[in-house]
């Protein structure tokens, strides 16, 4: 595939967010997957993990999952008694594993740091390193346009912080001065670790709640 389905017209933040969400749950909690739209619609307005947060109804999410598969990116499938819904991502955008887990978190968590994308991927793939990270994250910023171009972008490093954030460029060009980043301080880094191991007990939480109900959906059919 020389072009990715979203070249002429790039997503929408809701196409992201299901398609991101969709991404995670099959990685995060298999034992649930594919997603009912009930599950995918509790999975994209989850209040931790997710940069914004959002609150779709039902029919945004309806007509997000058919531009998507519009695009080839998700497919429908029947399981018990509803109906579906898994991801084509990496087929679909025609890149790497690793490089798919990334843009994926990107479309969850908006902009982050090759360090911040090491972290909360740790549950979706284990990169070796931050260098890693860095690798992939370059090779989407220079892919050739006979691929369809570049899929992020590396963010002018703002004030105050030590290292530059990423963006995915799935729903068009990113303006960065709209894209404002919390300055890092000493003071703030022991919050934040606490703050993303809090985030990560509640991702545990959520996954064994939504593989609880996947159990019961099937045990009723």
């Amino acid at each position: 595939m020389t072009q990715p389905p979203f070249a002429d017209t790039p997503l929408t933040a809701a196409e992201a967010r299901v398609l991101g969400t969709l991404m995670e749950k099959a990685r995060t909690v298999p034992d649930s997957y594919p997603l009912t739209l009930n599950s995918l619609q509790t999975g994209c307005n989850q209040k931790s993990a997710r940069e914004p947060v959002m609150n779709l109804s039902e029919h945004e999410i309806a007509e997000a999952l058919d531009g998507l598969r519009g695009r080839s990116l998700v497919f429908e499938t029947q399981g018990g008694r509803a109906t579906r819904y898994e991801h084509n991502a990496q087929r679909g955008l025609g890149v790497p594993e690793q490089a798919a887990v990334l843009l994926g978190m990107l479309m969850l968590r908006g902009p982050q740091t090759a360090g911040e994308l090491r972290l909360n991927t740790e549950r979706w793939y284990k990169f070796l390193d931050i260098a890693s990270v860095e690798a992939f994250l370059e090779e989407l910023q220079e892919r050739s346009a006979d691929k369809g171009g570049p899929l992020v972008v590396k963010l002018p490093r703002q004030p105050g912080a030590r290292e530059s954030r990423w963006a995915h460029l799935l729903c068009g060009p990113v303006d960065a001065t709209m894209l404002a980043a919390p300055a890092t301080s000493e003071a703030g880094t022991g919050h934040h670790a606490a703050l993303e191991a809090l985030m990560a007990r509640v991702d545990a939480l959520e996954a064994r709640v939504q593989a609880l109900e996947a159990r019961l959906e099937r045990a009723g059919a």
